[in-house]
């Protein structure tokens, strides 16, 4: 029998191989992945340091132990270098392999800005759980209060700030917006995040971008586009994920941002699915967008899983709320989409009912009235689910 394949090894493809065994016990799973195929949760990576983890501590299965796990043959340290969509062939640093079906879960790459300097290679960014055992040795090389500068104050510059910080760092968040998690949050809840962050002593260089960045004798020196120049010891970029359609795109898949799907998670050849960060899915107003986040893979897996045993079955998403892990001040939301963006605003309210927390809390209100998403900080599971109730109905009077 020709091998169900799963290319990736992330949370995207161990989820699809083990909900498709819980399906099918006897069709052969094939995983190929360019890592050590260790089981870990990506999210950790931006929470990690201040709880003193160490890589190996954040790996909670051995690639031995996932393939013993779900029956399925894992390649790790293998290079995928094309796909045979006709042939049905996967061609590998390890040989050639058949397949039934193929599922893409290959993840997104960190974005890498141009820099000017000649200190542009000491610039890190964690994208794997090899990426964060760098950063940790980095900071360790550093030594205790280490000064560090965070390219990107977005969801996971913000996470690192608030993470890199309690474990005892120096921590400058750059960013060219005016509020960090701007591209997410509301501006009160950005206010209230940049508040928090700054009362524990996380520096803020906001409307500007780093231009160059430069050795000198005692680390290293980033200079801003608004002349500033900050030295420091640590440079670590956190300006966002680009989809890796690279494979996709040499196989004639169809690709935009992401590696277009269906409402089955198909991609433009039958038989062929995408998932996770790489994928972009189409949606019922005929838009598509990613979805980048560990809810929507869950479902994706589950659909597709499904799909590959027999049962073509649509992947029906359900909204969940973004948790952004800043303990100072901790944030949930669900974004409106950008169409959507385009056609309400956010309504804020200041709850008078929870004195003990006191949670900003804002709705998005579009022009007929209905509430297409909202944020809520600091965040709790209460109000976190009334307000994921409120979701689609038209605004509703303050949560009691």
């Amino acid at each position: 029998m020709k091998p169900v394949a799963i290319i990736g090894s992330g949370l995207a493809g161990y989820t699809v191989a083990r909900e498709f065994r819980k399906l099918d016990k006897t069709t052969p799973v094939l995983i190929i992945t360019g890592d050590d195929g260790g089981f870990y949760s990506k999210p950790m990576l931006s929470n990690a340091f201040a709880q003193g983890k160490t890589a190996s501590h954040l790996r909670s299965q051995t690639a031995d132990q996932m393939a013993a796990q779900i029956n399925a043959t894992i390649l790790t340290r293998t290079q995928v270098r094309g796909i045979d969509t006709a042939k049905q062939t996967v061609h590998t640093s390890a040989g050639e392999f058949e397949f039934s079906q193929l599922v893409l879960a290959v993840g997104a790459q960190a974005i890498r800005l141009p820099f000017a300097g000649n200190a542009t290679d000491q610039v890190l960014s964690v994208n794997t759980l090899d990426d964060y055992a760098v950063l940790r040795d980095r900071l360790s090389a550093a030594g205790a209060s280490a000064r560090v500068a965070i390219i990107g104050a977005g969801l996971i510059g913000c996470e690192f700030a608030d993470d890199l910080h309690t474990g005892g760092h120096q921590v400058t968040l750059i960013d060219p917006n005016p509020a960090p998690l701007a591209a997410l949050a509301p501006p009160a809840i950005s206010a209230g995040l940049q508040t928090a962050l700054q009362t524990r002593q996380v520096q803020f260089r906001l409307g500007t971008t780093s231009s160059s960045i430069d050795r000198t004798e005692t680390g290293l020196r980033i200079t801003l586009a608004n002349g500033e120049h900050l030295d420091v010891d640590v440079i670590l970029s956190a300006v966002g994920l680009r989809a890796d359609i690279r494979l996709a795109q040499e196989a004639h898949l169809q690709t935009e941002r992401g590696i277009l799907v269906d409402q089955f998670g198909q991609t433009s050849v039958k038989g062929i699915y995408a998932l996770g960060d790489c994928a972009q899915y189409a949606q019922a107003d005929g838009n598509s967008i990613t979805l980048p986040y560990v809810a929507p893979i869950m479902a994706a897996a589950r659909a597709i899983a499904q799909s590959l045993a027999g049962t073509p079955t649509p992947i029906a998403f359900q909204a969940a709320p973004v948790l952004v892990k800043t303990p100072s001040y901790p944030i949930a939301l669900v974004s409106p989409t950008l169409a959507v963006m385009k056609r309400g605003q956010w309504e804020n309210e200041q709850s008078d009912n929870h004195p003990e927390v006191s949670p900003s809390i804002c709705r998005f209100i579009d022009n007929d009235g209905v509430m297409r998403g909202f944020a809520v900080a600091p965040q709790e599971a209460k109000i976190r689910n009334a307000l994921l109730n409120e979701l689609g109905t038209v605004k509703t009077a303050a949560i009691a």
